[in-house]
């Protein structure tokens, strides 16, 4: 196994990671923007009040994407484990 091939390997996981990640950490984004925007013109300024929407959104992106989720990293689990004989080499 190469240089090349590690860093492929490395370069995929991350990518993996990047995508199964980023339709949450999006979703939790815009609803923080949303309630800050609001928070901000209406001058409460509770900690609580930006917590449960994100967690809300957070779970309910997760009960949408999870089968996606779950499909994705078993693909890409599938590919590493297909790989291990050509690492061992």
């Amino acid at each position: 196994m190469s240089i090349g091939d590690v860093t492929m390997l490395l370069r995929q996981g991350v990518l993996q990671v990047l995508t199964v990640a980023s339709p949450l950490l999006l979703s939790a984004l815009i609803v923080g923007l949303i309630i800050a925007i609001l928070q901000a013109t209406t001058s409460i300024q509770e900690q609580t009040l930006t917590f449960v929407p994100k967690i809300f959104v957070i779970l309910t992106m997760l009960a949408l994407l999870g089968g996606w989720i779950f499909s994705s990293l078993r693909g890409y689990t599938i590919q590493l484990f297909m790989r291990v004989s050509e690492m061992a080499r």
